[in-house]
């Protein structure tokens, strides 16, 4: 009997080695806007950079987020993660299928750009992100 073995969500292996590459990013998201960027399989790290680069650089604050908005706490439990200044970074080691970013910005148009490192895990088998400290607020 033959077995097809395939990486799954679970996969330790999946993790330790490189990733595939990713990228992408927007020279224009608007005052208020939300992006929401899927990725082709489950990444292992993501690299988000605020890079409005306009001059004079007005300084728009980008949010990184799990989940939508719209979805419980995500602003009222600050369940997001501020980028303020152009060409600000954070880089996060965590397994995921779609991140969002917001312009949070009420006049100026923003920009960014995204790096990620994919697994050979299908993004249908990552799990649905809710809960405490991405949709609702712990204890509060």
């Amino acid at each position: 009997m033959a077995f097809n073995y395939k990486a799954g969500i679970g996969a330790v292996g999946s993790y330790q080695v490189s990733g595939v590459p990713w990228l992408t990013g927007s020279n224009s998201i608007g005052p208020g806007v939300t992006h929401q960027l899927t990725f082709p399989s489950v990444a292992k790290s993501i690299t988000i950079i605020n890079s409005d680069g306009l001059e004079p650089t007005p300084n728009v604050e980008l949010r990184v987020h799990f989940t939508p908005i719209a979805s419980g706490d995500v602003l009222t439990g600050r369940h997001f993660i501020p980028l303020w200044l152009d060409q600000q970074s954070i880089t996060i080691n965590v397994k995921c299928k779609e991140i969002y970013i917001t312009n949070n910005d009420g006049t100026n148009d923003g920009a960014y750009a995204v790096f990620a490192e994919l697994t050979g895990i299908a993004s249908n088998q990552m799990f649905h992100l809710t809960g405490s400290g991405l949709t609702t607020i712990d204890g509060t």
